[in-house]
């Protein structure tokens, strides 16, 4: 063979291997390390959204509501009746603010049959007469106010109550122009009922245990 393929001297030309296997060696390896520090930040991005240690947090939600529903010792009762008179332990004077006659005595004749002890009967004084526009108007001491005056309330609906500056313990019902009747004795007893029953123990568990 001749011409200008012709090997001169002792050496012979090196053949390279093509590059483009490596090049693509190279780029699987950094793509995976790519994706997997993708996949390890994601990882951590949920755990802090999530609040991690989902098992440890459960854990101590379980704890925290365990502590918190055991009830604290108390020298008191969880449950206590109010101390409320009876209705043959208050005196009520019954007075009639409207220009009905008779009102007082009628009225007066049924808070007896349900058990209250009558005092004075008669019509209401200057400062009341004429002058009360509701069902009634209930007075009594400040000392009244959480005990006969409540009681005495059950039996007229929609009557107002305020505490004046006398020193017994009567109290007074001083009728008003909206007056119709006394409330019905079995709606009235169904109120004292509930007034004096027992209140309900606080809830200790912390809501959403």
């Amino acid at each position: 063979m001749g011409g200008q393929y012709r090997i001169k001297g002792n050496k012979y030309p090196r053949m390279r291997r093509p590059r483009r296997r490596g090049r693509l060696a190279f780029l699987a390896v950094a793509s995976a390390t790519v994706l997997g520090v993708i996949g390890w930040g994601t990882l951590q991005l949920i755990d802090v959204f999530t609040g991690g240690g989902g098992e440890a947090s459960a854990a101590n939600g379980r704890s925290d509501c365990a502590t918190a529903a055991e009830p604290k010792a108390s020298p008191t009762p969880a449950r206590a009746e109010r101390a409320l008179p009876k209705p043959g332990q208050i005196t009520v004077n019954v007075l009639n603010a409207t220009p009905r006659k008779g009102l007082a005595k009628q009225t007066a004749d049924e808070l007896k049959k349900r058990g209250f002890h009558i005092g004075q009967v008669g019509n209401a004084t200057k400062e009341y007469d004429k002058k009360v526009k509701g069902a009634g108007l209930l007075l009594g001491a400040t000392s009244a106010m959480n005990t006969s005056l409540p009681v005495l309330a059950t039996q007229l609906t929609g009557a107002e109550t305020r505490a004046d500056t006398r020193k017994g313990a009567d109290v007074d019902l001083v009728i008003g122009d909206g007056f119709k009747q006394l409330a019905k004795q079995p709606d009235a007893t169904k109120a004292l009922a509930a007034l004096s029953a027992p209140r309900p123990a606080a809830d200790t568990a912390k809501k959403g245990c």
